[in-house]
């Protein structure tokens, strides 16, 4: 399997964390919407997400436009883990570290 870019990644660690919507997806990762719905589009189309419509009834109480949520496949998790582990190879191969956030 060919790993997934990096921000394909960051979209679906962002999703295997829990069912999201793109707003939420955005506000996760610091993706512009134009990188983070054409990147939902590939993944679901790949088989990595999967997506639905949030009801009508739900979105017009809360007086906003309906959701798309998504979340990740059991095909999606395998290529989070295996892109993951492939960027940690390629890190440590390259000599870069992962970077630890100091503790207080």
């Amino acid at each position: 399997m060919k790993p997934l870019s990096l921000s394909s990644l960051a979209v679906l660690g962002a999703v295997s964390r829990s069912v999201r919507y793109g707003f939420d997806i955005m506000d996760a990762t610091d993706l512009p919407s134009g990188t983070v719905y054409p990147v939902l589009g590939r993944l679901e189309r790949d088989g990595y997400v999967r997506s639905k419509w949030e009801s009508q009834v739900v979105a017009q109480r809360e007086k906003r436009p309906p959701r798309r949520y998504y979340e990740i496949t059991a095909a999606g998790a395998r290529a989070l883990a295996e892109s993951a582990e492939h960027y940690r190879t390629l890190g440590a191969r390259l000599g870069i570290s992962p970077r630890r956030t100091p503790t207080k």
